[in-house]
């Protein structure tokens, strides 16, 4: 595998056990109504076209998202909503970020690391970009009004995690500290499938030995735990429970590495991609 310093945004990372890590930029969705009294339901399909013409219309760049890549979950009661609650909330995903990428290839260029650096920059301002194009436009479906917010989640946006982390760490750090400098080293996971981690034919339950074979791809791993995540599904309304998270079927993995840069790498590779299986 080649370094993870040299992976561009817009490679995919091919991983152990069939898995990989596919890159894309998503988007949270908040879906308000321009009159705060509205009762009429929002209808999904509507949303979905104007949403998706917009991104075909309206960007430097067209771009082309298929309906499966864009999840709207509608709030199914209005009268239980408040009159400051969105009537829906939802996620978009592009995929297809190839026209990010230089057309030298990377491994033809002779500063490799500076290289993917530029693209780094490049992949996050047009993230930027389309997310503040977002933002804040006004959407007529059927003759009703509603306003869109768009931000990047906290989960894709390494420079935040980054700065806080260096931030907390800072205070921890200052003054006698008997075991050295303080950093970070633990990446969790959460809503992972299990039986994506687990022995084929043996169980479908997560199996150490698996988890820790995908993840020592990454680097010396210092601790792991694998177990059910039982807690993913408290707090969820229902609206939230149809996306398909199901007790049982999904796990949190809990990875601790040894050495603080590889923790850095496997953020950053993790950060912006999502986690896919092979299924052929």
């Amino acid at each position: 595998m080649r370094p993870l310093e040299t992976l561009p945004p817009t490679e995919t990372l091919e991983i152990e056990n069939g898995l990989s890590l596919v890159p894309r930029v998503k988007l949270n969705l908040t879906i308000h109504p321009s009159l705060p009294s509205v009762s009429k339901p929002i209808d999904e399909w509507q949303l979905k076209r104007a949403l998706i013409d917009f991104l075909k219309t309206s960007l430097s760049v067209s771009v082309t998202v298929p309906e499966e890549d864009l999840q709207i979950k509608r709030l199914k009661d209005l009268k239980k909503r408040k009159r400051d609650e969105p009537v829906a909330h939802g996620a978009l995903f592009i995929r297809d970020i190839r026209f990010l990428s230089s057309k030298k290839k990377i491994e033809e260029v002779d500063n490799e690391e500076e290289d993917v650096k530029e693209l780094e920059k490049k992949f996050l301002e047009w993230r930027s970009y389309v997310a503040e194009k977002m933002d804040g436009i006004e959407l007529n479906l059927e003759g009703v009004k509603y306003n869109l917010s768009v931000e990047i989640p906290a989960s894709d946006d390494f420079g935040r995690m980054r700065k806080d982390w260096e931030e907390s760490y800072a205070f921890r750090n200052r003054g006698y500290s008997r075991g050295g400098r303080q950093e970070p080293d633990t990446i969790v996971l959460r809503g992972v499938p299990s039986r994506w981690f687990a022995e084929p034919r043996v169980s479908s339950k997560p199996s150490m030995l698996v988890t820790h074979t995908i993840f020592s791809t990454f680097g010396k791993i210092r601790n792991l735990n694998v177990s059910e995540d039982e807690d993913l599904a408290k707090g969820m309304d229902e609206d939230e429970l149809d996306i398909g998270i199901v007790s049982g079927l999904h796990c949190k993995i809990i990875v601790q590495f040894e050495k603080y840069r590889d923790f850095y790498n496997a953020l950053k590779v993790l950060c912006g991609r999502s986690l896919q299986k092979d299924l052929d």
